[in-house]
């Protein structure tokens, strides 16, 4: 079924027109990102039930003008007046320019957006629309999946969590016309147990653009969950030192957000605060490495029709055949630097300011087999599970927690697990390693990426399984 537009959108939609109308004999440029999105949250344990709003949701609108050179925003929730609205942001604005250039706070400088006449609409698709469908279900449905992990023996909780979003976007300016409904839902198995004298934790999750058919997908997970919970549970600690590792999906899309994802956002290349900057058109990792990033790079929860600036989502080659092509770019960095937007410019909220920030970003498929890759390691593990990561984009340093490792020894699996894992190296030492790439691929979307003053936006990442060296510890 198709996801319903906003009527408040629509309903407001003349007004904001008519703001723009206003704003435009005041500045020489004028456009407004209206935002209407919501969603609920449900989260059933053996101890405690919950349902609540969905964590990003919003309603308001962010006008951006352009005056003396800059770019200067005001955001706002309530449009019911647009000539005393436009002008509210007309005085305001201007007086905090004068304000700015009289306390001689350098302004940063940028060209005047030119835009194509364009008008364009994207209606999304799910089967089994959540707000249909009786929190009394969706909780009860959770709670046979909580109860099932929790009767295993062990295990001190087990929680299972669905959340579902309705995202509807409209950016209007004197030249764009453009509108966007999309819905997406995650969902999330969780075990908590002790053994061997220690108390560990494992999980599973899920998401996509998608609706409460998400539920049916938890089902079958509750096994799996268990069987690395006691794997980790019974693991030792690795042996500090460097290892050839075969890197689960779910790793391999934690190198590829941390090693150049935010490597590459182009905000920082303005800020020189990346060395990514510098390596453009130079060979960063092994031959057989691709890596994208884009809203057309995969369907996920950070797919969309335009990002928060009105810049067309876009399918970005960031690595190709193991050089660095280009970096992803929010639309004033693209504009400062003389470059492309690439659609990735995203806010966490019509109250915050935009960033260069990833979408979908993922490795692609090659042609090896987990099998071949497994069996040409003589002393290694298989990595699977991500829990944390970190970067240092200036310096190209990366650090990586893993849930845990399955040993190799003469290319075989010998039983034996490492927990946890931490993985850590120089980004073009680790990519330059890669020496085999699988034809398997799978997304993660169920997390969400924190910058500037930890603004957070949905992101997904993933790929294939990796080989590669690293060090362990």
């Amino acid at each position: 079924m198709k996801v319903e537009k906003s009527n408040y959108l629509l309903k407001i939609k003349p007004k904001i027109q008519q703001l723009i109308s206003l704003l435009d004999k005041e500045f020489d440029y004028v456009s407004v990102l209206a935002t209407d999105v919501a969603g609920t949250a449900y989260r059933v344990g053996q101890k405690q039930t919950s349902v609540g709003d969905y964590r990003f949701g919003e309603r308001g609108f962010v006008v951006r003008v352009y005056l003396n050179g800059t770019y200067l925003e005001y955001s706002f929730n309530q449009c019911e007046d647009a000539e005393k609205l436009a002008k509210t942001i007309t005085k305001e604005l201007k007086e905090q320019l004068t304000a700015m250039e009289a306390l001689g706070i350098a302004k940063m400088e940028s060209p005047l957006i030119l835009e194509e006449q364009m008008e364009k609409e994207m209606i999304g698709e799910i089967e089994i629309n959540p707000e249909e469908v009786s929190a009394e279900d969706i909780l009860a449905h959770l709670k046979k999946v909580s109860d099932k992990g929790a009767s295993h023996e062990g295990i001190i909780e087990f929680q299972a969590a669905m959340q579902f979003a309705h995202v509807n976007k409209m950016f209007l300016s004197k030249n764009k016309n453009l509108m966007q409904s999309y819905a997406f839902a995650e969902g999330m198995a969780a075990a908590i147990g002790a053994g061997n004298d220690k108390t560990d934790m494992a999980y599973r999750s899920f998401s996509g653009l998608k609706g409460a058919e998400i539920l049916d997908e938890m089902d079958s997970c509750v096994e799996e969950v268990i069987k690395e919970l006691n794997d980790k549970l019974n693991a030792s600690a690795v042996t500090p030192g460097m290892y050839d590792v075969v890197v689960s999906p779910e790793v391999a899309g934690l190198i590829a957000h941390e090693a150049f994802g935010h490597g590459v956002e182009m905000d920082m290349f303005v800020k020189n605060r990346a060395l990514a900057k510098d390596y453009i058109g130079k060979p960063v990792a092994s031959e057989i490495t691709i890596m994208k990033d884009g809203a057309l790079s995969a369907a996920q929860v950070s797919s969309y029709l335009f990002d928060d600036e009105g810049t067309l989502g876009g399918d970005t080659t960031i690595i190709e055949n193991g050089t660095l092509k280009t970096g992803i770019s929010d639309l004033l960095s693209a504009l400062r630097l003389g470059t492309t937007p690439t659609g990735n410019g995203k806010r966490e909220s019509f109250e915050r300011k935009a960033y260069a920030r990833m979408t979908n970003t993922v490795f692609t498929p090659g042609t090896d087999t987990v099998e071949e890759m497994i069996s040409s390691i003589e002393d290694g593990f298989l990595l699977e599970g991500m829990h944390s990561g970190m970067e240092d984009p200036k310096h190209w340093g990366i650090q990586c927690s893993v849930a845990i490792g399955y040993e190799i020894k003469n290319g075989k699996l010998t039983g034996k697990t490492v927990a946890p894992v931490t993985l850590t190296g120089y980004v073009p030492d680790l990519l330059k390693s890669i020496s085999m790439v699988s034809n398997d691929f799978e997304l993660f979307g169920s997390g969400a990426c924190g910058k500037g003053h930890k603004e957070w936006v949905k992101v997904s990442d993933g790929g294939p399984y990796l080989k590669c060296k690293v060090r362990l510890g």
